[in-house]
């Protein structure tokens, strides 16, 4: 993930801070537009038209804006293409700040590349008593195992680092992190983790999934200037981007008391839907009052809770219902009994939350779809539109319960082109067709919500949109595409990361197309996504952002 240049991030900060209502209305002349409806048109424009709240007053043609916003100020778009603004409906906000301010290993082709970044890095910063960073992952090292704690200590012995892999389901550490998190040969692996041994019964120094937690409780506590740092870096990076809207998968107490003042001051520049993270003290103390279905003008809810089923497949954490074909003694892990998942799930329906279940692989998703079927009959499941976020590999019997149950695949379609170069070694030829299923999703009916699981992938939406339309990843592999059978058609891609990830959200009647009364929520962008090929849909550049008919990005 690149730095922002600093001529886009000035351009961002400077509309951070000028958030005011807008003095007149607006109308975008010369536009190159497109954007979907409620009945699923493609429809063209070349004018826009939105008040000073934000709202938009008219969509077509010049005339038909001028007769709505006879006395708006006028911009000239000279022919530039206008999309609704992007959702990303399964991100994670504070990772990816984190991630932009950690040790960043998404760009190491080999373990002796992470190494040295792990130098390099520790060197940069001399007085951070612990280092941490994320992003490696062992299969593009072709390492044929995980990397160890020895390894690391051979780039940082004398202060603890703890690295994530990039799914963020395994973290490595050094033996000096592990010195500090008091794990021994004698530490007992945790309920739905897995610490990683050698021959001897050691620790390598890979833990898997809540294993992790081992390491989480003695990492220093952030400060809230840091989390501020944090949260302005990952809205400038979600700007850039093109997202105007993100499904933020797992906050906590302090994160929801952060977002509330961000969009108090005006500087939430990105509307967020937010679900909290398991049911435990902050889901308590959240949910006193029950859901918030809008805050500050629609720029922040938080009307969804976020469970974990299982683990991820990269890691082999991922549940399976037979065993992993490329490690016949694992199964993977799922995270929880029934009882108690099912239990976890009646709390957040009892009072009223969306919930919304990580499951990766078929046993996973099919003990989440179990719980479902249980609890449904019990509320109005289907009005709260309840998900499952990832829907990764599912048993195909396990497809058609998502339409009849009434769940809504939460998907992200990047996670098909990183992961083909391991999936199918992972689960054999026939769990891998009811693996990144979309196109059978989609022909039973089901409305896929689209997003990129960022900072696992890259929080750039038109990757999403790319690896949809072409199952292939940036340089063209494989040439006819990964089972290209489930690739969408481009309008399939553009509505599960607008219409129907709003839809998912709650949000459909505000954002997610261009219609007079929603939200003036749209990008700028420098190509035509419908006439170029769409092996370039990935080249796609945003050269404006705007949230509520406010600029919140503009390059420079």
């Amino acid at each position: 993930m690149r730095p922002i240049p600093l001529q886009c991030s000035l351009a961002i900060l400077a509309a951070l801070g000028a958030l005011a209502p807008a003095q007149a209305d607006t109308v975008l002349d010369n536009a190159n537009g497109y954007t979907l409806n409620s009945r699923n048109e493609l429809l063209r424009f070349t004018s826009l038209a939105f008040n000073d709240k934000g709202r938009i007053l008219a969509v077509g043609s010049a005339a038909q804006t001028r007769a709505r916003a006879p006395k708006a100020r006028h911009i000239d778009l000279q022919g530039k293409t206008v999309l609704p603004g992007l959702i990303d409906a399964h991100g994670h906000v504070f990772g990816l700040g984190e991630m932009l301010t950690q040790l960043d290993l998404a760009g190491s082709a080999t373990l002796a590349d992470a190494l040295k970044a792990a130098t390099e890095y520790a060197r940069a910063n001399p007085s951070h008593p612990w280092l941490r960073g994320r992003g490696w992952n062992q299969e593009i090292w072709k390492l044929g195992r995980f990397p160890t704690a020895a390894e690391l200590d051979g780039a940082v012995a004398d202060r603890p680092i703890w690295l994530e892999r990039v799914d963020g389901h395994a973290g490595w550490a050094n033996t000096r992190a592990l010195q500090l998190a008091g794990i021994t040969r004698d530490t007992l692996d945790p309920a739905g983790g897995k610490i990683l041994r050698d021959a001897d019964g050691n620790p390598t120094g890979v833990l898997i999934d809540a294993a992790q937690d081992l390491v989480a409780k003695v990492l220093p506590k952030q400060a809230e200037a840091q989390a501020r740092v944090v949260l302005e870096r990952a809205l400038r990076q979600i700007a850039h981007m093109g997202l105007t809207s993100v499904h933020d998968a797992g906050i906590n107490v302090s994160q929801d008391a952060l977002y509330r003042s961000y969009a108090d001051q005006g500087k939430l520049t990105a509307r967020v839907y937010a679900m909290i993270g398991e049911v435990g003290a902050d889901f308590d103390q959240l949910s006193a009052k029950g859901p918030l279905t809008s805050y500050a003008n629609d720029l922040y809810a938080l009307r969804a809770v976020k469970l974990y089923s299982d683990g991820a497949l990269g890691s082999r954490g991922a549940a399976l219902i037979a065993p992993y074909s490329d490690e016949p003694k694992s199964h993977g892990l799922l995270f929880r009994q029934n009882a108690d998942i099912v239990a976890m799930m009646d709390k957040a329906m009892q009072r009223g939350y969306q919930v919304n279940v990580h499951a990766i692989g078929d046993a996973g998703n099919r003990q989440i779809l179990d719980g479902y079927q249980q609890l449904l009959p019990r509320y109005k499941g289907a009005s709260l539109r309840h998900r499952m976020e990832h829907a990764q590999v599912v048993a195909p019997a396990d497809i058609g319960r998502f339409k009849t149950i009434g769940i809504v695949p939460s998907m992200q379609p990047t996670h098909a082109t990183s992961d083909m170069n391991m999936a199918e070694q992972r689960v054999g030829p026939e769990r891998i067709k009811g693996a990144y299923a979309w196109r059978t999703f989609l022909k039973q009916g089901s409305r896929i919500a689209c997003g990129s699981d960022f900072p696992v992938e890259s929080s750039n939406p038109f990757f999403g949109i790319h690896a949809a339309v072409t199952r292939q990843d940036a340089a063209g592999r494989p040439a006819a595409g990964w089972y290209a059978n489930q690739a969408m058609t481009l309008k399939e891609a553009l509505r599960c990361f607008t219409l129907d990830a709003a839809w998912a959200g709650h949000q459909e009647k505000s954002t997610g197309s261009l219609e007079k009364g929603k939200w003036a929520d749209f990008i700028v962008v420098d190509q035509d996504l419908f006439t170029m090929p769409a092996a370039d849909i990935h080249k796609v550049g945003v050269l404006q952002t705007w949230v509520g008919g406010r600029q919140v990005f503009k390059k420079e």
